[in-house]
């Protein structure tokens, strides 16, 4: 199976430090004298800097006044949720490769999608010391700070993949395509159609619902009405109580590992055999789904590598810099034994 990183570019680039440099003919760390008034700059190419700042319309930035004081060595991450896999393992990779750098991470923690919090959230990373900002923005938590962040603080969104372009440098996990492929796995196992439990964020448009979507059409399947319910497991086990009680439902996609682990024990309960009358697919491939009875499978999802990628392209915004192509293993079904023919 393959995967693309969506990566979405701010449309018009603002001009940076290095471009003030470069029309100037000084190096960067000359303009950064200039723009803190230091006495060791040469009157005439004072003036040279001041004339390319007024002929591109730079506007001094966090990120100039990072690299004019050497500071340039802090990321922060906003995120709703420190816990949930796919957030936590994006930290992770976020903080991995800081600490490759020699450089700090900060989290800043968005706890509601209200006006006042995404505001808090917003003043305090624009007003940190100097660095960059990755914003996970896979809910609405996360898209409300990134849409309110002001233009000049250099910011990147880990982002879902049908996110619209907001302006900022966006990275993504291909769900969608691996959300159709999962589906495709139980349709190609003989099961009619295949029933979805969703997670919180997904909408119509979100990649893992879009892809189960797209297979069923592909297939001319029939589409049942997708279930949503909560991040917590107790939810998940009401949607799976509900779809027990279904005799034709025989193949389930789970919005998440944890939400098929909640929707697993709902048909144990209701006498219904894993994977002999039912086949349950998750999503994420969290530690430990290899060990479950029956080991479940799943799409294992490269969270840390997007956390990575996120790292890199921030600190290219932070200093100026082309953004490099993101590096991201793409998502991969992984077949254990949770999946089985249609009886």
């Amino acid at each position: 199976m393959t995967s693309t990183p969506r990566r979405v570019s701010r449309d018009t680039a603002m001009p940076s430090i290095r471009d003030v440099a470069a029309a100037a003919g000084v190096s960067y760390q000359t303009v950064s004298r200039v723009l803190n008034e230091s006495p060791r700059v040469r009157p005439e190419t004072r003036t040279a800097v001041l004339a390319a700042i007024e002929r591109l319309g730079f506007r001094p930035s966090r990120a100039a006044r990072a690299l004019s004081l050497g500071r340039a060595r802090g990321i922060t991450a906003v995120t709703s949720n420190t816990v949930l896999y796919g957030y936590a393992a994006t930290l992770q990779g976020l903080e991995e490769a800081a600490r490759a750098e020699g450089m700090a991470m900060g989290v800043r923690v968005v706890e509601s999608a209200e006006p006042a919090e995404v505001k808090q959230t917003v003043d305090y990373v624009s007003d940190a010391s100097a660095g960059g900002v990755v914003v996970i923005a896979f809910d609405a938590m996360g898209v409300g700070v990134l849409e309110a962040l002001p233009e000049h603080v250099p910011a990147v969104a880990a982002a879902e993949p049908n996110a619209p372009d907001r302006g900022r440098v966006a990275i993504a996990l291909d769900e969608r395509r691996a959300a159709a492929d999962a589906t495709r796995h139980l349709l190609e196992l003989g099961h009619r159609t295949v029933h979805h439990v969703a997670i919180p964020s997904e909408g119509l448009a979100g990649g893992r619902q879009a892809g189960w979507r797209d297979a069923l059409t592909e297939a001319r399947a029939q589409i049942p009405e997708a279930l949503a319910c909560g991040w917590d497991i107790a939810s998940a086990y009401t949607a799976g109580r509900r779809l027990a009680a279904e005799p034709d439902v025989t193949a389930i996609l789970c919005g998440n590992d944890d939400i098929a682990q909640g929707v697993r024990r709902a048909l144990y309960d209701a006498g219904k055999d894993v994977p002999g009358d039912v086949s349950i697919v998750g999503f994420d491939d969290i530690p430990g789904s290899a060990y479950w009875t029956p080991a479940l499978t799943t799409v294992r999802m490269d969270f840390v590598g997007l956390g990575r990628a996120c790292f890199r392209a921030a600190v290219a915004e932070l200093t100026g810099q082309a953004q490099p192509e993101p590096a991201l293993t793409p998502p991969t079904l992984v077949l254990r034994e949770s999946t089985a023919p249609r009886s």
